[in-house]
């Protein structure tokens, strides 16, 4: 069977996907205009069918592809997603994967902060899946990892990037670091995505706390990095568009903020209390160790258009839906 390519038209917002060997001259004359009729679908595998799984895989089966969402129970809608039941802790659950396989997202997340949850999910999950791959000779093209910033030990708010040291200084950062290594050393053509803090709709405990007057920041100050739910599924469309990524890339926002400056507009935006400053030891554990500042040039350089540039971009409409919803209907 002929591999998928994937090939950008003019305006580089949407891709078109051709077979190789495919495309005819009079078919060659006409790709400038990026017009083409889709004569073949990328087969691709969401593993680990949460929030950003789903984002991303709406898109793309909306855009032609042919999409399937590997999680352990159904989600409460899965539109033009095909689902597939099955663990990937359960090695006898992932016989009966698609085959053949373009393009593979793992995009699993540890259930608990336990250690053993975080091997399970960015270890041993990732390692049953990539075995799974080979024994059915899925020929993938490229699998996309999940990672986190977290990987990062600097904590004295220094700008990092890809050519920064991963050097975390936690169990949870190595464990991460140990699933990084599986990925861009495995049988499988492979990229690394680290991702900052994560916002989107749904995910409104950092809201329900300001509300509350619960949200605290330290004395000193402590840079945050964030990315909305929305861009982590672009982010991870427009490198699966690329026809040779590299090993590694920063998925954050191009805004990283101090933890009180952006916790004291969120509040200013709720009419909510401003939050109580408290000393670096009684922050919780993540906040404790983020402080620095990620970059996301290369991501940009590479031809990503940020759809929420800033956390503002992105908040102010969650929080205009957070506070329609928490006034409940009208009588």
């Amino acid at each position: 069977m002929d591999r998928v390519r994937l090939y950008f038209g003019r305006d580089c917002n949407e891709f078109r996907c051709y077979t190789q060997g495919s495309m005819s001259s009079s078919a060659s004359a006409d790709f400038s205009s990026g017009r083409f009729a889709l004569n073949a679908s990328p087969r691709i595998l969401i593993a680990g069918y949460g929030r950003m799984g789903a984002a991303l895989g709406k898109r793309l089966a909306s855009e032609g592809c042919l999409v399937w969402g590997l999680r352990r129970s159904p989600p409460e809608q899965f539109s033009l997603v095909r689902f597939i039941q099955a663990d990937l802790l359960n090695v006898a659950s992932l016989s009966s994967l698609p085959t053949p396989l373009d393009y593979v997202f793992y995009l699993a997340s540890s259930d608990s902060s336990e250690l053993t949850a975080y091997r399970r999910a960015y270890v041993d999950g990732l390692q049953n899946l990539l075995d799974a791959l080979e024994r059915v000779r899925a020929n993938v093209i490229r699998l996309f990892f999940s990672s986190s910033t977290g990987v990062y030990g600097q904590k004295e708010g220094e700008w990092v990037d890809e050519s920064s040291i991963a050097a975390p200084d936690y169990p949870e950062g190595e464990i991460l670091l140990e699933g990084e290594r599986l990925v861009i050393t495995g049988p499988v053509s492979g990229t690394v995505v680290r991702f900052g803090g994560i916002y989107g709709p749904e995910r409104n405990r950092l809201l329900e706390q300001v509300t509350a007057g619960e949200a605290v920041c330290s004395y000193e100050a402590r840079y945050t990095n964030h990315i909305h739910v929305d861009d982590c599924a672009g982010i991870l469309r427009h490198l699966m568009t690329m026809e040779d990524p590299e090993p590694v890339y920063l998925a954050v926002d191009r805004e990283p903020v101090e933890r009180c400056e952006f916790l004291r507009w969120v509040a200013q935006q709720m009419d909510a209390p401003p939050p109580r400053q408290v000393p670096v030891n009684e922050l919780g554990k993540r906040a404790r160790r983020s402080n620095k500042r990620c970059s996301s040039q290369k991501i940009v350089d590479a031809g990503y258009s940020f759809l929420y540039p800033g956390y503002r971009d992105g908040y102010r409409e969650l929080i205009r839906r957070f506070l329609v919803q928490s006034q409940g209907p009208v009588m």
